[in-house]
């Protein structure tokens, strides 16, 4: 069942959304090369208990971090390390939730680490464009493959490939609610899209196939074959004005 929500409640969203986008920010400066996951997991996790916020991300399932920072092609849910240190040249996906009285926000940027090649920023911009064009297509009378179809098409008229294991959700008092949202798919499918639904939409996209796998720690998916993947998230909400970007700074 998916909940509709008050202005009220999507009010509460947007302000743990805030946190994350602010928490975000944060990190994407602290970025440079030499810094371990570890230390941004831990900068995380500091910045959130300032905002009298709960990191979402820790204890979740048993994840065990507050942050997930998935390095080059590591596709999501990749665990900070202390040993892991960014170096010149990668990218890095940093996914972070907080709920704060009782309601939920999610985000997740694909972030250079010093300079980066021309290819890595061309999958990271897409990545980015292919999430802005799915936020395009939630609005009040669209079915819910729409955003799914447009994330594909773009990610694959650009030659890349979308990964299907993962998908964007719905969010509001829980992480992670009705509907599952996937980044591929026909249009014209699944439930009418209302006012006061809020999603989570994140593709991800990978430079050479769409295959994934998951490491021996059960958690970090990574690309079969080894290829940089970039992930990017917003939280929004469907209203009679168009999408609104709760998660945006």
């Amino acid at each position: 069942m998916i909940t509709l929500r008050s202005q009220r409640e999507i009010e509460k969203i947007r302000k743990a959304c805030h946190i994350v986008a602010e928490i975000l920010q944060r990190l994407k400066e602290r970025i440079h090369p030499g810094i371990t996951t570890l230390e941004l997991d831990a900068l995380s996790e500091e910045l959130a208990l300032k905002h009298k916020a709960k990191p979402a991300f820790k204890g979740y399932h048993g994840f065990p971090f507050s942050l997930c920072a998935s390095v080059n092609e590591e596709v999501v849910h990749g665990m900070p390390s202390r040993t892991r240190r960014l170096a010149e040249g990668d990218i890095v996906s940093l996914d972070f939730g907080v709920v704060v009285d009782g309601y939920y926000g999610d985000s997740a940027v694909t972030v250079p680490v010093g300079k980066i090649s021309d290819e890595a920023e061309r999958l990271r911009r897409v990545a980015e464009e292919s999430l802005y064009a799915g936020i395009g297509q939630a609005v009040v009378g669209n079915r819910l493959s729409d955003i799914s179809h447009a994330i594909q098409e773009l990610v694959e008229s650009r030659g890349y490939s979308v990964v299907r294991e993962f998908v964007g959700h719905g969010i509001g008092q829980h992480l992670h609610e009705s509907p599952q949202i996937p980044n591929y798919g026909q249009p014209g499918k699944g439930v009418k899209l209302k006012p006061g639904m809020v999603f989570a939409i994140e593709p991800m996209i990978n430079m050479g196939g769409a295959a994934v796998e998951i490491l021996e720690d059960r958690w970090t998916a990574v690309t079969v074959d080894r290829s940089l993947s970039a992930h990017f998230e917003h939280t929004m909400a469907v209203t009679q004005n168009g999408p609104d970007i709760l998660s945006r700074l």
